[in-house]
């Protein structure tokens, strides 16, 4: 595997040995329809891994619930052995039934069965980020999570792990997980207009904590996407690559993972991080959400 060529959007340094590009990759979408099954196309799905490596992504979002294992599979086929800058982020925290159901699995004994599995499908001997997923992806949960947090922070230990993230967690989630083990990252629906976690995204910035934006464009009314729309079209670009370039530019420690099943999505995701966004698109953008 060659080295990469570059880092788009920057690199993050949520601990002293993680090191991340700001513009990562979500993994999620190369399983088959409903995150369940094969992919359409293995082939495309091998490439686009390959693809985004080539284009400088040292950070790659996936969990062994994509597909079931599908999605891991995949990665390891691609990239296996792994370039040394590479990172690789998986979730634990839910299962899949026959019919591609998602079941909220958060016991103990199941979650480390659950790293198990991830290990084994990325072939790896140790996994760079673990997030516990939890029910609610707008992180809007009050529920201790201390049990099952611990029993991560516990695999931590025992060097299965080598850091500890939080996915669809509130500010109190958080605070409850960092009184156990240190918490590198947040992964959060967050987007131009879904900005319930505006506190939270500050919050991670002020701690050095990374914030993981998912579906960038999930949840925009016709009137709010035709205003993106006009944005983008007056800087030349692609809704997509305005969303992303604004919510790489909210904070110090965002970070994005878009997913794609195709190359030439993913080469238009990634020349978003150079997007220059000037000080009234800027504006225009931030009232969307109003």
């Amino acid at each position: 595997m060659s080295n990469v060529r570059n880092v788009p959007g920057g690199a993050l340094k949520p601990a002293d040995d993680l090191v991340i590009s700001r513009m990562g990759y979500g993994a999620m979408q190369l399983a088959g329809p409903g995150v369940f099954g094969p992919p359409r196309d293995r082939d495309q799905a091998l490439a686009v891994l390959r693809e985004a490596v080539e284009l400088g992504i040292t950070h790659i979002d996936t969990s062994d619930f994509y597909g079931p294992a599908v999605v891991n599979e995949l990665i390891r086929e691609a990239l296996h052995p792994y370039p040394d800058a590479l990172r690789i982020a998986t979730k634990v925290g839910a299962r899949r039934d026959g019919t591609g159901g998602w079941i909220p699995s958060v016991e103990p004994e199941d979650l480390e069965a659950q790293v198990r599995e991830n290990l084994w499908h990325l072939g790896l001997d140790v996994l760079d980020v673990v997030y516990l997923r939890l029910g609610s992806v707008e992180g809007t949960g009050e529920e201790s999570i201390a049990e099952a947090f611990g029993a991560l922070a516990e695999l931590r230990e025992r060097g299965l792990i080598r850091h500890l993230g939080l996915s669809g967690v509130s500010g109190t989630q958080l605070a409850e997980a960092r009184s156990i083990a240190p918490v590198v990252a947040v992964q959060n629906l967050y987007n131009l207009v879904k900005r319930q976690d505006d506190v939270l995204v500050d919050r991670c910035a002020a701690e050095g904590i990374a914030f993981a934006s998912f579906f960038p464009l999930g949840g925009f009314t016709p009137l709010q996407s035709g205003e993106l729309a006009g944005v983008a079209a007056r800087l030349g670009a692609s809704p997509q690559q305005v969303a992303l370039a604004r919510l790489l530019r909210r904070s110090p420690t965002s970070v994005l993972i878009p997913g794609t099943s195709s190359v030439a999505h993913l080469r238009e995701n990634v020349a978003a991080a150079a997007l220059e966004l000037p000080a009234d698109a800027l504006a225009e953008l931030d009232g969307i959400a109003a």
